[in-house]
């Protein structure tokens, strides 16, 4: 009566040993470049959490800030998904109380007062620059992207705006976007200018 051996395949080149390796490494691999996309969200939610602090009050209740800095770095690097996921756990974290929006301030009453249009629209944002950086290595495609993409969190932000102050469209432009196109443009040249650099970092290319 014949009995079945029980048969091993090791790979022609490799040794028993690294055959062995081999084989569990892919599953770890993979394992691992699931997981380091969240960990770089993670790291760019941090780094929205330091701009936002880094601010100027304005009368109107709008500050200068680098907020939307972080959300240009974040979407140009990361890319559409990852780049709106950033910006959804950095507004989750203000959201349930930790002080991670401009002025150490948090909770839902900062997203449902009349400047929370512009943090929301920071998920737009991300996704508009994403969405684009994802398909284009060009500067130019890069910058144009950006440009996009602030003025998508503008629009949004200032419609929540006046509908909650009762003011005119044209009187929120006047508030809460003409006095800060100056900066914002020193933002885009300064963010593409990092997302560019960044990218060819090891940091991106994992």
């Amino acid at each position: 009566m014949n009995k079945k051996k029980n048969v091993t395949t090791v790979h022609p080149n490799l040794p028993l040993s690294d055959s062995a390796s081999a084989s569990t490494a892919e599953p770890a691999k993979k394992r691992t470049g699931d997981i380091y996309p969240l960990v770089l969200c993670g790291v760019f939610a941090a780094v929205m959490v330091i701009c936002s602090q880094i601010a100027i009050p304005l009368p109107s209740g709008v500050p200068i800030n680098l907020a939307i800095l972080g959300v240009l770095l974040s979407a140009g690097c990361l890319g559409f998904r990852y780049g709106m996921i950033t910006q959804i756990i950095y507004i989750l974290l203000g959201c349930v109380g930790i002080p991670v929006f401009a002025g150490f301030s948090g909770g839902l009453h900062v997203i449902a007062g009349p400047t929370g249009g512009y943090i929301v629209g920071y998920i737009l944002c991300a996704g508009v620059v994403g969405f684009i950086a994802s398909r284009t290595r060009s500067s130019w495609a890069l910058v144009g992207a950006m440009i996009l993409g602030v003025l998508v969190c503008y629009a949004f932000g200032t419609l929540w705006y006046v509908h909650l102050m009762d003011i005119t469209f044209t009187v929120g432009l006047a508030q809460c976007v003409i006095p800060f196109l100056p900066f914002d443009a020193v933002k885009i040249a300064l963010a593409a200018l990092l997302v560019q650099r960044l990218r060819q970092t090891k940091l991106m290319k994992r």
